[in-house]
């Protein structure tokens, strides 16, 4: 199936594995407590795979790791791909903005956003630093005692960090997302878990479906990419004013597909 990667060599780095294994309640919680350094109650999953989308037109998030403590939420990607400079710190702004679109209903005080925590875990270091956690709050320029406390909090988390910063249980997490495996309790527990998961057959099959899911929209996608520049030139043979018969013969389009534009554009 392309480059989809078998379903036996998925690990906790694999977006599909990563969510499997964060629906173990306690995996999650655990997680979630040694990476902030706090203590929870208990979570509770706000949806199996939460979208978020506003009821206007705009871009919609899909949310891997989506769990509500004591009045929190907290939301948790595995970021595996390293984007653009200025990309990730983008991106989690729009995730910010859309969370709380989603909490705060109709006629809700602002007081009732909650507090949040966006974390995004990376094998790569997304600042330069070497730092394994990178946490961010909105602080005042001209005093950076001051802080605006919007009960927000972004922390990313660099599993490549090389800086001695983290507590030793944190270290041996972040060294299993790069692939070692250590005798850490929990990151056995997380080992043992991905073992137990990949011997269930229904999640086999689940998951060869959303890999052929993903592959369809993919090949999709690159029969749109290749119509759309097919349609760009043909709308620049039709400025150069050059015959129909050749456009469609370079651009594999329809005649009456070539027509059209032409007619759209005010080209013929």
């Amino acid at each position: 199936m392309g480059n989809i990667k078998p379903w036996e060599e998925l690990t906790i780095q694999d977006d599909y594995m990563f969510k499997l294994v964060m629906r173990r309640k306690h995996i999650c919680k655990t997680m979630i407590e040694k990476i902030l350094r706090i203590k929870l109650v208990d979570i509770r999953y706000i949806d199996e795979e939460k979208t978020v989308k506003p009821k206007y037109e705009s871009k919609g998030v899909r949310l891997d790791v989506y769990v509500e403590g004591s009045g929190e939420i907290f939301e948790i990607e595995m970021q595996v791909r390293q984007p653009e400079s200025g990309e990730l710190a983008k991106r989690v702004r729009y995730y910010q903005a859309m969370i709380d679109s989603e909490q705060l209903t109709a006629g809700q005080k602002y007081k009732a956003l909650p507090t949040t925590y966006i974390i995004f875990i990376c094998p790569f270091d997304p600042f330069g630093l070497s730092r394994h956690i990178y946490t961010f709050r909105n602080l005042c320029i001209e005093d950076a005692k001051l802080e605006l406390d919007d009960k927000t909090t972004k922390v990313f988390v660099n599993s490549m960090g090389t800086a001695d910063d983290v507590a030793p249980d944190v270290k041996a997490f972040l060294d299993y997302v790069n692939g070692i495996i250590s005798d850490d309790a929990f990151v056995r527990e997380i080992d043992d878990e991905i073992v137990r998961v990949k011997q269930i057959e229904q999640e086999r099959v689940s998951y060869m479906t959303y890999a052929m899911k993903i592959e369809e929209e993919r090949e999709l996608a690159e029969e749109k990419g290749r119509e759309a520049r097919s349609e760009e030139m043909a709308l620049a043979m039709l400025q150069a004013r050059e015959p129909l018969e050749k456009i469609v013969k370079y651009t594999l389009l329809s005649l009456d597909r070539v027509k059209g534009l032409g007619k759209l554009h005010s080209l013929l």
